[in-house]
């Protein structure tokens, strides 16, 4: 893997290590939090160490195996993923219900340790390259600043109103948010050694899997949001309950990732398992929406969760090894993040989308208003959001027609794979 993935001239054992800490530096202090201030650094340290972490994993699979092997290392990828997720779900419940929220934070710093401590060992050093190593700081805050006010615009602009000051006005936001990616798009033209160089946007399975992971995590947000805030507000489960409501949907995405999506991209290749599991998970959501009522119940919503597992597991596989397809093996960390990227503002951009969908049926909060109204509210966000990923599942088509087996079928040597 390159010494630039994901943008960082470090390498690998460099990064788990430091996304290790800076992840349990972010878990310590959201656990001691004090005050909303407190809490929301404490969040910001913990995505400066995803934004380490998920593209320099995306690569390291990308570079270390081939063919079958790779598919197969993403399949595993995507269901280690999934398993906590459902790990999260349940344990998060349990420890708000018996202890506090609190530990929801402190139960992850063992889980940072276990990762950091045999690193070195397990993962091998990058091979020198003939890269200057440079890091584009201005690149990289134009980006995140832009990004940053962008995502704050879509998320205060609905519920404030979009010439509300607080302090900027959501359009204020929104236009500076545009100027500065407009100013990082010319840097990264002009600088030596860019964060993101712009000849990858002419690669066209990264673009593509960039639209349809913006848009499956547009959808798949509004669809947490819609699923919890019936569960609870409305059916009135508790937190424990509410983990253990995730459970199906999360344990059958497992079994979407690590069983199902290897074999498809083996049969169908990567644009039809990608569309294929597009257009499930988006029917599940909707169907799952859709039999949402005051008088409603778990079992009901069973059958429409199982299809959202199952097209979620496809999906969460086949795009991100879409997005590095077609990159040279030097730039996979950079295709990664870019990808990643896009999911990211794809959540933060729907969430704010379907909430205010979410909520356009009623005034004041959830507990002020009639069950039937937020009801109707939830079930319209659902269905909404459910259409968009069908409609995203149509856009994955876009992607080249490849092969099943385009890629070489042979496992590689252990060497090869990283492990000494």
């Amino acid at each position: 893997m390159s010494r630039k993935a994901a943008g960082f001239p470090i390498d690998q054992v460099r990064k788990v290590s430091h996304t290790a800490r800076t992840r349990r530096a972010g878990w310590s202090a959201g656990r001691a939090a004090t005050s909303q201030g407190v809490l929301i650094a404490a969040r910001l340290v913990q995505g400066i160490g995803g934004a380490f972490l998920f593209p320099a994993v995306l690569a390291l699979i990308a570079t270390s195996f081939e063919g079958k092997a790779r598919i197969r290392a993403f399949g595993m990828w995507g269901m280690a993923g999934s398993l906590g997720l459902a790990a999260g779900a349940f344990f998060g419940g349990v420890l708000t219900d018996l202890a506090s929220w609190r530990w929801v934070f402190f139960i992850n710093i063992p889980f940072a340790l276990i990762v950091l401590i045999p690193a070195p060992k397990v993962l091998r050093p990058d091979p020198k390259t003939g890269a200057s190593g440079g890091f584009d700081l201005p690149g990289a805050v134009l980006a995140t600043v832009g990004i940053s006010a962008i995502v704050f615009g879509l998320v205060t602009g609905p519920e404030d109103g979009w010439t509300h000051p607080t302090p900027l006005t959501p359009l204020t936001s929104l236009i500076a948010g545009a100027l500065l990616l407009v100013a990082f798009f010319v840097t990264e033209a002009k600088t030596r050694d860019p964060l993101m160089a712009l000849r990858l946007l002419k690669n066209r399975p990264l673009v593509v899997a960039m639209a349809v992971v913006f848009i499956f995590q547009t959808g798949l947000s509004g669809g947490y949001y819609v699923f919890t805030t019936y569960i609870q507000p409305v059916l009135g489960y508790t937190p424990l309950q509410a983990g253990l409501a995730f459970l199906p949907l999360t344990l059958v995405s497992m079994i979407g990732a690590g069983k199902l999506a290897p074999k498809f991209m083996e049969r169908f290749g990567m644009r039809g398992t990608l569309s294929t599991g597009m257009i499930v998970n988006g029917a599940g959501i909707a169907l799952t929406a859709a039999v949402m009522t005051t008088g409603g119940s778990f079992y009901a919503m069973l059958p429409g969760s199982v299809l959202w597992g199952l097209g979620g597991g496809l999906v969460f596989v086949s795009v991100f090894a879409s997005a590095g397809s077609g990159v040279d093996l030097t730039e996979q960390g950079v295709a990664g993040a870019m990808a990643s990227t896009a999911q990211q503002v794809g959540g933060a951009v729907g969430l704010a989308a379907l909430v205010a969908v979410a909520n356009s049926t009623f005034t004041g909060t959830y507990i002020d208003a009639a069950k039937e109204d937020v009801v109707s509210g939830l079930r319209m966000a659902g269905i909404a959001g459910g259409v968009l990923l069908i409609l995203g599942g149509l856009l994955a088509l876009a992607l080249k027609k490849q092969p099943p087996t385009a890629e070489p079928a042979a496992d590689p040597e252990p060497e090869t794979a990283g492990v000494r």
